[in-house]
């Protein structure tokens, strides 16, 4: 029996959630031969080595180590670094996941030097091209051989872009395994204690897209309403690196100074986030990966953003998009408090299996 040599790229804190559950899954499958490279685009070790841990995910066989930087130096130090290890290994197919840097990247190197490329997370879009994720997509799929998506959009998008529909698997969302699998140890944690939280009585919340985070007037307007928010309840704030800057410079800090009930915290572990998320009675984000997780937690959602690529969240689950006008944030926040929520169900295929059928399908991939 010859195996599937499947390279499988992670490189950022949205992917370990994704990785994690494919490269269990393929222990079932005696007919794929697995290498995991960790391109190292997020290279703290709260951001990498820490989840590595707590979601069991084996050690890199390779680690490329390229850490930060713009969008071209990053993409450019991957491409340089993954296609020499492409070169030495020969795989037969890369599988890449979500819309990071790391994805396009190798996604790239891989079809130039002959591999086929496989996407999971595959077709979603927000038609936004000013989101650098939503470039990522569209560049990603252009290039791929096998679809694997999470949500219907997604194989509707590919369709409309002509892609061939027997080349196209609708699979579920391999994240959501990993929100299954986890949820009793994350339940397990103290984060609450730790916090001093009471469950349902607190918020929290996530920025950082480049669009909210780094225009200042942007960021001041959330600051508007999380103003008004931490008023009404503690606001848990754990602060992504690029954002934290951004936070404190000019006017932010005096307004930051004054609100005594936002909670800036370090980030988290993804147990403890989990927990963080589960026991809340609203979250405000900017993140695609979280209105997936509180779609399934039931937790009303309010994405600081006008769209988003996961329309399955807010057509099915949780997920309301309120924009970033701070009194459309407050009107949103305060009809949560009043009870007034969607209830939410949990899309088609979100069932803790995506990772098996994934490797299902590979394992009779091309052969």
């Amino acid at each position: 029996m010859r195996q599937l040599k499947l390279m499988n790229v992670v490189g950022a804190r949205p992917n370990f959630m994704k990785i994690a559950p494919l490269m269990k899954a393929y222990r079932a499958q005696p007919e794929i031969a697995p290498v995991l490279v960790h391109t190292g685009q997020h290279f703290d070790e709260r951001m990498s080595d820490r989840f590595f841990r707590q979601l069991g995910i084996p050690d890199p066989d390779v680690n490329l180590g390229v850490g930060g930087g713009t969008h071209a130096a990053q993409t450019a130090a991957i491409m340089t670094a993954f296609e020499r290890v492409v070169q030495e290994r020969q795989p037969d197919a890369v599988l890449v996941v979500g819309d990071v840097n790391s994805t396009v990247a190798c996604g790239m190197v891989a079809v130039k030097e002959g591999a086929r490329l496989i996407h999971v997370e595959a077709g979603l879009r927000s038609f936004d091209r000013s989101m650098p994720e939503e470039i990522n997509r569209i560049l990603t799929d252009s290039i791929t051989d096998l679809f694997l998506c999470s949500e219907e959009s997604g194989r509707q998008n590919l369709l409309r872009e002509g892609q061939p529909a027997e080349h196209i698997r609708l699979v579920g969302n391999v994240m959501i395994d990993c929100l299954l699998e986890h949820r009793a140890r994350a339940e397990a944690t103290q984060v609450l204690e730790d916090l001093r939280l009471e469950p349902g009585a607190y918020a929290v919340v996530t920025l950082h897209r480049p669009a909210n985070v780094d225009d200042p007037q942007a960021l001041g307007n959330i600051l508007i309403a999380l103003e008004h928010i931490q008023c009404r309840m503690p606001v848990v704030f754990p602060v992504h690196p690029r954002t934290r800057k951004n936070l404190w410079e000019g006017a932010h800090r005096d307004r930051l100074a004054q609100m005594a009930n936002l909670r800036l915290v370090e980030p988290l572990g993804y147990l403890e986030f989990l927990k963080l998320t589960a026991s809340a009675r609203v979250v405000l984000t900017d993140s695609g990966g979280i209105q997936e997780e509180t779609t399934i937690l039931g937790v009303p959602c309010l994405t600081l953003r006008e769209n988003t690529e996961r329309p399955a969240t807010c057509e099915l689950g949780t997920n309301r998009l309120v924009g970033m006008a701070p009194l459309r944030i407050i009107g949103a926040f305060e009809e949560v408090l009043a009870g007034q929520v969607k209830s939410g169900q949990v899309p088609p295929l979100w069932d803790g299996k995506a990772a098996e059928r994934v490797a299902g399908i590979l394992a009779g991939y091309g052969r």
